[in-house]
């Protein structure tokens, strides 16, 4: 199962369109998860053409995102892997201990917020931020991920868009 996970597109019509390099990911997705600030809800109409969405509210994000469907946090299970999904997950420091507390049947969180990606596992807990495919801040590069779920067993990955 490909899981395609975006965040902070923080799209406004052509001034920061999703990179054209995205689209033939998600036209492959078995479903996307979205970690939010958004901005834009044309885009989730664009995606959910596609794919099934999921989709948390950023920080920036309005009522219009609200109103498409989108909440303040999200648990979904996908090929058997429990996910959960917020915007921000806080400060770096404690974020693990943080987060297998708040989501204790979770073997996946996916969050944004800092546009910074971030794929980290133990075994029991993926930490996973796709960074952002508009807007790269402190970023080396623009990013996306996948979650590659197979057999029970779920891998992350973070690659330029």
């Amino acid at each position: 199962m490909k899981i395609v996970v975006l965040a902070d597109t923080h799209t406004s019509g052509m001034t920061r369109a999703l990179p054209a390099s995205a689209w033939p990911y998600l036209e492959t997705a078995d479903h996307v998860l979205h970690g939010g600030d958004v901005t834009d809800p044309a885009l989730l109409d664009e995606i959910a053409a596609l794919a099934p969405v999921t989709v948390v509210m950023g920080n920036v994000d309005g009522l219009d995102v609200k109103d498409w469907g989108a909440t303040e946090v999200a648990e979904v299970e996908l090929g058997g892997i429990r996910i959960a999904m917020l915007h921000d997950s806080g400060p770096r420091s404690g974020r693990r201990d943080r987060l297998k507390k708040r989501f204790p049947d979770a073997r996946v969180v996916v969050f944004g917020h800092s546009h910074m990606p971030v794929n980290e596992d133990d075994g029991e807990l993926l930490l996973f931020n796709p960074g952002s495919p508009t807007w790269k801040r402190r970023a080396p590069f623009p990013s996306m991920g996948i979650l590659w779920i197979e057999n029970g067993g779920v891998e992350g990955e973070v690659f330029p868009a």
